[in-house]
């Protein structure tokens, strides 16, 4: 139920988990600490390593010393194909799983600071680029519907009048909650021209959601399906969650049909994962067996619904791809996540080029993503035109990268690809490596020199991915403090 302020600004009780797939983080040891991610362990030490989507993660970025101007990162780098993406650090609450860079309970001045700080960024950053063309885009968070729509009108505004992005020419993706997808922000969304709208139920089931520390209740999540389905998206994704307390084999049956009877172009399967910093990182167990039984059980219930698999999470109809807008699992044509560049504004965006990583300081803990919010909305102008904190990418690690995002992609590795990008064999590069995960039967040729995981493999692609991090980036992972 919402409760309006006297601001008029609905405010509501459910918060958003958010896009994952954009600021994923690596599982550490559920007891806490103050040092970064654990130690590898190795393909034996289980299937629920670390989700990786994004390489490097944050925890591997440092300060940059000097740091370089926005101008000189962007000089060399093709603007032809370029991803925009929007984040928006603000959520009613934080669910207990969640360990997104968010603030609860934000007031409307400091969205509105926000918003102008955007704005600041924005120019600065538009300054910097030489003609770009943004093919696609997408809004994250945080709950990007915790602003109003007046608010989610001027952050569209911003994005066309400055970054010059058409938005109703291109695929764009926003995130969304049960209890913030109202039908005057949708109206805002549908207008805008966005394609993809991407909402956190987790479970249809209440003592479930209140398990996860989300307490949204059934009609709530049905209740804004039937808004979204209404302002006529062409594509709805749902995001479920396996693995929560007292969930079994009929109850996610149970989640899974209820999702299916909405007909979703995509569905998202996450496993739970309890990290320190989080609502739930004091009640970890052993539970992979569990969750990788749930997965299974999910997988297969997709695929007999018609579903393909795009990875180990993401299901859809086919034919839908062409309208996510989502790099890594969108399907457009004219973005490509391995070669092409992304723009990121917010003090939670990253931005990739071909050599630099770059954002602002990464946090969890409230405190600390206060803090972080508050810097960025005081900055100058100035402070807008240079990369503070980041990751370079030598040869290796662009090659890791281009590795790590093919294989973890159903469709796996194009080898031709790859030797017309760096001019050697994946194989010879990483033959160890790729010797290993065949051996156990996680890897095949699916033709003629093409690689990807099996099955079994996609399983497993929480400890693939991490068995193929740099050993610098996991000792800068290891070294990163949690905060």
């Amino acid at each position: 139920m919402a409760v309006t302020s006297g601001s008029g600004r609905e405010r509501t009780r459910v918060p958003e988990k958010a896009d994952l797939g954009l600021e994923a983080t690596p599982a550490r040891p559920a007891s806490g600490g103050s040092t970064g991610a654990a130690p590898y362990q190795g393909l034996d030490a289980g299937p629920y390593q670390g989700y990786v989507y994004a390489y490097p993660h944050k925890t591997a970025y440092r300060p940059l010393d000097p740091r370089p101007s926005l101008s000189e990162v962007w000089a060399s780098e093709p603007l032809g194909s370029l991803f925009l993406y929007l984040h928006i650090p603000f959520c009613e609450m934080r669910c207990g799983f969640c360990n997104l860079f968010t603030r609860t309970g934000a007031p409307e001045e400091l969205v509105a600071a926000y918003l102008d700080a955007l704005e600041r960024q924005a120019h600065a950053v538009r300054d910097a680029l030489d003609g770009p063309r943004f093919v696609t885009a997408a809004v994250g968070g945080g709950t990007p519907t915790y602003l109003s729509a007046a608010e989610l009108t001027r952050m569209f505004d911003l994005a066309e009048r400055i970054m010059g992005v058409d938005l109703r020419a291109v695929p764009l993706s926003v995130e969304t909650s049960p209890a913030t997808a109202t039908a005057d922000r949708l109206a805002v969304l549908a207008e805008r021209g966005t394609t993809r709208i991407s909402i956190g139920v987790q479970s249809f089931i209440d003592a479930e959601a209140r398990a996860a520390v989300r307490p949204q209740k059934r009609q709530e999540v049905e209740a804004a399906l039937g808004r979204i389905r209404e302002a006529g998206f062409e594509a709805l994704n749902i995001d479920l969650i396996y693995g929560i307390d007292g969930q079994d084999e009929r109850s996610w049956r149970y989640s899974l049909d209820a999702a299916l009877d909405w007909k979703p172009e995509e569905i998202y399967l996450y496993p739970l994962y309890v990290r320190p910093l989080t609502g739930l990182g004091r009640r970890a167990r052993d539970w992979d067996d569990h969750r990788l039984g749930l997965y299974r059980q999910g997988r297969d219930h997709l695929l007999a619904a018609g579903y393909e698999q795009v990875s180990m999470r993401m299901f859809r109809l086919p034919g839908s791809a062409r309208v996510t807008g989502l790099p890594g699992s969108a399907g457009t044509t004219e973005y490509c996540c391995q070669s092409d560049g992304m723009v990121g504004l917010g003090c939670g965006a990253r931005s990739y080029t071909s050599g630099l990583h770059y954002s602002y300081e990464y946090a969890v803990g409230a405190r600390q993503v206060r803090a972080i919010i508050d810097d960025y909305v005081r900055l100058a102008p100035e402070e807008f035109a240079v990369a503070n904190v980041g990751f370079r990418l030598d040869e290796d690690e662009r090659r890791r990268r281009h590795l790590i995002q093919s294989l973890l992609q159903a469709e796996g590795m194009d080898p031709d690809a790859y030797r017309e990008r760096f001019g050697t064999e994946a194989t010879a590069d990483f033959g160890e490596e790729l010797d290993r995960l065949a051996g156990r039967g996680w890897l095949e040729q699916a033709r003629p020199g093409r690689l990807r995981l099996t099955a079994e493999g996609l399983a497993h692609s929480d400890a693939i991915g991490p068995a193929l991090f740099s050993g610098r980036v996991r000792e800068l992972m290891a070294g990163h403090e949690d905060r």
